[in-house]
């Protein structure tokens, strides 16, 4: 009998995966300009927002194959406004997905398809499970490190021009040390 290494490594405490066949990414502040309400502040173009690592196996179009990711955002605010990711629907709404919060504080953003908003409170060491009839963004409310994992079916896909098209309606502040959260009017 053969004895393989794994093929991928997922530091917890560090809030990395590594391996050959891992994909990481890094959103910069001049890719996630449009998230925010105003963009118009000191951050420089090349801040590191957000890093995404994947790992996937098999052929993305069969049924039944996973992604594993991690999704580790910096502890920035943009005029007040808390660090958030692009946020999306599934392309195919039947595929549900789980997170998983490894470190630090944020929330998890929900918005159906009548465009009501609400969300989960994440703190290290809770599970999310997320409807795929639901957009979903995370949002780091915190002062460090909002680390989170998730797995996802590979047929799911991303589906962010809906999100381009009609945004989240709500936006989280961090002021005065008070997390407030402001309605969209559009």
């Amino acid at each position: 009998m053969e004895i393989k290494e794994a093929k991928i490594f997922q530091d917890y405490l560090n809030g990395v995966i590594t391996g050959s066949e891992t994909e990481t990414s890094k959103k910069l502040f001049k890719d996630a300009r449009s998230f925010y309400e105003n963009s118009d502040c000191d951050l420089s173009d090349d801040t590191v927002m957000y890093e995404v690592y994947s790992y996937s196996q098999g052929d993305p179009k069969q049924t039944g194959n996973l992604n594993w990711g991690l999704t580790v955002m910096k502890p920035v605010t943009v005029n007040q406004e808390c660090n958030i990711t692009r946020g999306h629907f599934h392309e195919d709404l039947n595929c549900a997905e789980i997170y998983f919060c490894l470190h630090g504080e944020g929330l998890l953003l929900f918005m159906d398809e009548n465009d009501h908003c609400y969300a989960e409170k994440m703190k290290t060491g809770t599970v999310h499970h997320i409807d795929g009839h639901l957009a979903h963004r995370l949002v780091n409310t915190g002062d460090e490190e909002l680390r989170v994992g998730a797995c996802w079916p590979t047929t799911a896909g991303h589906d962010y021009a809906r999100i381009e098209k009609n945004p989240f309606k709500v936006r989280i502040f961090k002021e005065n040390g008070n997390i407030v959260v402001k309605e969209r009017h559009s």
